[in-house]
């Protein structure tokens, strides 16, 4: 239906309402003795009152013979419009009868056509009074003042007042005399005008970027709303989009799509008024809502009632389980699954285009990721975007770093966030313990493959989380591993910090966990819990209220863990005093021994790099020999060496190197003998 068709419909309708208007003012001319009186409607006469005293009440007749032929030829003209006029269909939504639709016209009539101002003035009996009143209105229908069928339709629970369309002004006056007022969104969907109200501007968020996709369980979904389903409970599991899935199912039917920013809406300065324009928008639109995150309104029942008991399709979208709760009507409850590997790999390339280089497969390139198709359309623009800066193809690492730029900010304020900038090529490790790391960030590729479509861990409510174990002593390597896992992946690395976990408080560090692992399940990244030993203890036997506050602590990490989601690492110095049930929970252990001779040579050159100048008198492989140093203390020296060859303005000498040794001794709490330091022993100090 065009815009113009609404609008000569509407306007024909206000002819009607005018016709009647004009008999009402002409029947009370001929009985008002002064009908030129500059002051009329500001005092009452004498003659007014003895007037009204004698007076009957005295509707307008309706439908009159005149009116019944001019609503027949604007019906008439609707009928040969193409599909059904706005009003019509306001009418059928909102579940209006034909005195509501009159009444609904009389009270628009002001803000479609000035000249009914000073008209209705006239009819209320004062000037100041120039929108039409409840009896005004009642009389012009034809409806008597005092009669229940008139008046039930301006009730609290009436179409027109309950669902937003008329607005009834003044509570403090009688009833008869209260001012009709109707929204001016109402008014300008009358003629054709599809913008949203204002008051959901900050509400409303655009669409999901990606249509027109098969999504798990979109088919079944639209048939249940075609079938009239109401209230929709979707359940997110990672990598899947509640928001999507609801807009796909929509479309599907024909309805238009509004999606409300759950978080926003919980901000405003009225939610539930806020939630009550939404709910008119979608009846005046015919569309159906998606709101996300429910969690967002946990705390807000009287909000989520309204929106549950809604007369239009609401979907809502959250992580957990549904709350009992939150609604009297019990929703139909829908698993929204991840899209598979084919749907991301469509909307990669979809989204790409000629953008995407040569031979660059971003199925596989981001298959660490868990990713829903908009997060994959938002990632896709960002890695086009920093393509544009140095006009070149998107790349693998441009799809990771666009991949990354999608995570919630939410965790970087309970963890601290490393940007990886380390790689293979800078670990100096064992044979065996690179392989176990290799291995590793193979399962953190394939683990939506190997968990998800072969389903190899099935059942006991497990998720499709990786979890591994960093152990070995201090200065093997365990933080830097983790950190060329996250490099390798394309994530960052959030460590934890221990100090803001764990709380004296009973129940505390529970909480703070928790939140930790929450934010997590929204990042695509690596979580490292350093020093896990400290929160990942042994369980013991209960003599105190402390031991059994402790253990119901343990008891709870093993529970989380087992349920976690994303890829979590832990790494230890004492891995005895780990528990053995978080131990069987773990994916990978991987051992980091002390460094050998060999080992401890190839760190001695890596550490020192290749930028600093090196003095001829270095001797690295007596350093090698005899220095039994992790590679976390040959760093410290050959830091502390460097710094000293700088005061010096001269490179690093082998005087610099046994003296920071003998520094980085002390600091370990060990003897600086002379048999370990041989010729060097007298710079030891």
């Amino acid at each position: 239906m065009s815009p113009g068709a609404d609008h000569a419909h509407v306007l024909g309708r206000l002819a009607v309402v005018e016709a009647r208007v004009r008999r009402a003012v002409a029947a009370r001319r001929t009985t008002d003795p002064q009908p030129d009186d500059p002051f009329r409607g500001l005092y009452v006469s004498d003659h007014r009152v003895e007037q009204l005293l004698d007076e009957t009440e005295r509707p307008v007749p309706w439908p009159d013979p005149v009116d019944e032929a001019l609503l027949r030829r604007v019906e008439q003209d609707a009928d040969a419009a193409r599909g059904p006029v706005r009003l019509r269909l306001l009418a059928e939504r909102f579940g209006l009868v034909p005195l509501d639709v009159e009444l609904l016209l009389l009270a628009t009539a002001p803000d479609l056509d000035s000249r009914f101002e000073p008209l209705y003035g006239y009819l209320n009996d004062d000037v100041s009074r120039r929108r039409a009143t409840i009896g005004t209105a009642l009389r012009l229908c034809g409806c008597a003042e005092a009669r229940l069928d008139g008046r039930v339709r301006f009730g609290h629970d009436a179409p027109l007042v309950a669902g937003g369309l008329v607005v009834i002004d003044d509570a403090e006056r009688p009833f008869l005399s209260r001012a009709l007022r109707v929204p001016d969104r109402v008014t300008a969907h009358l003629l054709g005008d599809d913008r949203p109200d204002p008051a959901l501007l900050d509400v409303l968020v655009a669409p999901p970027p990606v249509g027109h996709l098969p999504l798990p369980g979109d088919e079944a979904l639209a048939g249940a709303l075609d079938r009239g389903a109401c209230l929709v409970y979707l359940r997110e599991q990672p990598g899947a989009s509640g928001s999507l899935l609801g807009a796909t199912a929509l479309e599907r039917v024909g309805r238009p799509v509004l999606t409300v920013d759950a978080t926003r809406l919980a901000a405003t300065a009225d939610p539930v008024a806020t939630a009550g324009v939404l709910v008119r928008e979608a009846r005046l639109a015919g569309a159906g809502l998606v709101v996300e995150p429910v969690t967002a309104l946990a705390d807000r029942p009287a909000l989520l009632r309204l929106l549950a008991t809604a007369p239009v399709s609401v979907l809502l979208v959250g992580p957990g389980a549904w709350d009992p709760g939150w609604s009297f009507e019990p929703p139909l409850q829908f698993t929204v699954t991840a899209a598979g590997v084919e749907v991301r790999e469509s909307t990669w390339r979809s989204m790409l285009g000629a953008r995407l280089g040569e031979g660059v497969d971003p199925a596989r390139e981001t298959a660490q990721f868990q990713l829903d198709p908009p997060q994959i359309a938002r990632a896709a623009r960002a890695a086009v975007l920093q393509a544009d800066l140095t006009g070149t193809t998107v790349d693998g690492p441009l799809l990771r770093r666009g991949a990354r730029e999608q995570n919630a900010a939410g965790l970087e304020g309970l963890a601290r966030r490393i940007e990886p900038a380390v790689g293979w090529d800078d670990l100096v490790l064992p044979a065996a313990v690179l392989t176990a790391l290799h291995g590793l960030a193979a399962r953190a590729r394939h683990r939506d493959l190997v968990l998800g479509r072969w389903r190899m861990r099935p059942g006991g409510g497990r998720g499709h989380g990786l979890i591994g174990l960093l152990t070995g002593e201090s200065g093997t390597g365990k933080t830097m591993s983790a950190e060329v896992l996250a490099a390798d992946l394309g994530l960052d690395l959030y460590t934890v910090d221990l100090a803001s976990v764990v709380d004296k408080y009973v129940g505390e560090t529970e909480k703070n966990l928790e939140k930790i692992f929450v934010e997590a399940a929204r990042v695509n990244g690596v979580l490292l819990f350093d020093e896990a030993d400290a929160i990942f203890g042994k369980r013991s036997d209960v003599r105190d209220a402390q031991d059994r506050y402790a253990n119901m602590e343990s008891a709870y990490l093993l529970q989380r863990m087992e349920s976690f989601d994303g890829l979590a690492l832990l790494s230890t110095n004492l891995r005895a005093n780990l528990d053995d049930a978080f131990v069987r929970r773990l994916d990978v252990i991987v051992d980091f021994p002390t460094p050998g001779e060999a080992l401890r040579r190839a760190l001695w050159d890596r550490c020192l790099g290749t930028r600093l100048p090196r003095a001829h008198d270095l001797d690295l492989d007596f350093c090698a020999r005899a220095f039994d140093l992790a590679g976390g203390s040959i760093r410290a020296v050959a830091v502390t060496a460097a710094y000293r060859a700088a005061e010096a303005a001269r490179p690093v000498e082998m005087g610099d190197l046994v003296t920071a040794v003998a520094a980085e001794y002390r600091k370990l709490g060990r003897l600086c003998l002379d048999r370990e330091f041989g010729a060097y022993a007298d710079l030891a100090g």
